[in-house]
């Protein structure tokens, strides 16, 4: 499996010594108390690990919180982080078994035990946020705990719980300070990550300052960090040209993006491989007028990306034509062979086969912000030139977005779709599985014996085949519809070392990695 790779664009100041890593002058005591401050237009949803499933929530916890595992940046294969060791024990995949570290406390200065880890998976299962991670473990049945081992029995075969382990949602809380039937609602946090949060004022701030009592698999970090939140890709332009900010990440408006010098001597900019997609996502329950098959398979051939990826994202992403995007394993394109061009022809036959009334109303959601405008006006104007659809659109804030598809409120809306960890699987069982992350109430069987079988190697390249069919039954039943796979940037100030590593397309956000030259 090809891991994400850096392109690294700008001309460093600095050299990379081989076989050591990233190398960073080492800064004054003065430079190192001094924040770097990274801007974003992501945002963080909840501080309760247990409440969020986010790209933004999910940054800032990889900062803030321990997995029992965690990845290195590129890396296919998760490493001991919060772990001293892991491993399934037999040769079934259904018992995974972890041995906790013996140093480690919360940010409080409290031990962190192994019925600490137990506790955080149980009370994540147990609150099954709407907007929480508890789809990444559907198959996950007890936990075990005896001295300083973890053992968790499995009701299905997956070979990728070890992975799923490593992402956010295996955050490991305090007990005595994350209520075990319900959310925390302050502004504060208590993990045992390489940051401490100082401050966070929702929306606008989040200051992060060294955890001198980390221990794991990071060792070292760089300087404090100042996390600035924008409403939007203009807001977060502005304070980069106003010098506000030191170094932006996800997302700098796409024209911008595609105006990046490499060469400028004032900037540091990186171009990574991402994995990041975006879905148009349908509404499938029986209440929704897009819960007719025939219906979501005209819009199919309605969908016209060309215009996505030139007119509205200037080239920074490229068409999708599949749930798995390019890189992974078993990627193919379903869409792209169902549904090659647009065709409003067949939409129209389709549409009078399925029975409904022309044009067809329906409720189109979108977040609200900038980066989402032109987009939406695009998808709107393809669905309702041809006469099919009468489309009333939705610009919602964030959070209430969330919510409202969750409850079925909106027939059709876009969501991005970050990895949570380098595997195909991060994009079948989350996206399309029973009980899916995009609460569209789609289910199928054939489907979840497909994803069920898929978790069944350790050896990953036998997963392939059925990949590709699990593929094209998303192309046949359209739950979603594919739009692009995106690039992902950072753009720094040259006074900021390590930035090329700050991201590599996955959900980990390695500020660790930031410190000033």
């Amino acid at each position: 499996m090809r891991f994400i790779r850096l392109r690294i664009l700008a001309i460093l100041a600095v050299l990379v010594i081989a076989g050591v890593g990233a190398w960073q002058l080492l800064p004054s005591d003065d430079e190192n108390l001094t924040p770097i401050t990274v801007g974003t237009s992501d945002e963080v949803t909840s501080l309760d690990p247990a409440g969020a499933y986010d790209a933004g929530s999910w940054a800032i916890y990889s900062n803030l919180y321990q997995s029992l595992m965690t990845f290195k940046s590129g890396a296919v294969v998760p490493e001991p982080d919060a772990a001293e060791s892991c491993g399934f024990i037999g040769q079934k995949l259904q018992t995974y078994q972890c041995k906790l570290r013996d140093d480690l406390t919360f940010s409080n200065g409290r031990k962190i035990t192994a019925a600490d880890v137990k506790y955080s998976f149980d009370r994540m299962l147990k609150i099954k946020a709407d907007a929480g991670p508890s789809v990444l473990f559907p198959s996950l049945d007890t936990i075990v705990t005896e001295g300083r081992t973890i053992t968790f029995n499995l009701s299905a075969r997956d070979a990728t719980f070890p992975q799923k382990l490593a992402t956010g949602a295996g955050s490991i809380v305090d007990p005595t300070q994350y209520p075990k039937d319900k959310l925390r609602s302050d502004d504060q946090v208590d993990g045992s990550g390489p940051y401490t949060l100082k401050s966070f004022e929702s929306g606008v701030r989040a200051e992060l300052v060294p955890n001198p009592a980390y221990k794991g698999a990071i060792k070292g970090t760089g300087a404090p960090v100042d996390i600035r939140y924008f409403e939007g890709s203009e807001a977060l332009k502005a304070a980069w040209t106003a010098g506000d900010v030191d170094v932006t990440h996800r997302q700098l408006p796409s024209e911008q993006l595609a105006e990046l010098d490499p060469s400028a001597t004032d900037q540091r900019v990186t171009e990574a491989d991402s994995a990041e997609i975006r879905n148009l996502v349908f509404n499938v329950r029986d209440d929704s007028a897009l819960a007719d098959k025939k219906v979501r398979q005209a819009v199919a051939w309605l969908i016209d990306r060309g215009p996505l990826v030139t007119k509205v994202y200037r080239n920074t992403v490229e068409p999708l034509y599949s749930l798995i995007p390019q890189g992974y394993i078993g990627h193919s394109t379903p869409f792209f062979d169902s549904y090659p061009q647009p065709d409003p022809k067949r939409a129209r036959a389709l549409m009078e086969e399925a029975g409904v009334d022309l044009p067809l109303h329906i409720t189109f959601a979108h977040r609200d912000d900038d980066a989402n405008k032109e987009e939406s006006t695009e998808l709107v104007r393809q669905l309702e030139k041809d006469g099919l659809f009468k489309v009333t659109e939705k610009a919602v804030e964030w959070q209430a977005f969330q919510k409202g598809y969750a409850a079925g409120e909106y027939d059709a809306y876009t969501v991005g779709w970050l990895p949570d960890y380098p595997d195909p699987d991060t994009f079948s069982q989350p996206l399309v599985g029973r009980d899916s992350s995009l609460h569209n109430g789609y289910t199928s069987a054939k489907m979840d014996a497909l994803i069920a079988s898929t978790q069944q190697y350790s050896d990953r390249g036998r997963t392939s085949a059925d990949f590709k069919e699990l593929q094209q039954l998303v192309g046949q039943d359209v739950p979603l519809v594919p739009l692009w796979q995106k690039k992902d940037y950072v753009v720094s100030k040259q006074s900021v070392s390590g930035s090329q590593y700050l991201s590599d397309g996955t959900g980990i956000w390695r500020l660790w990695e930031l410190s000033w030259i």
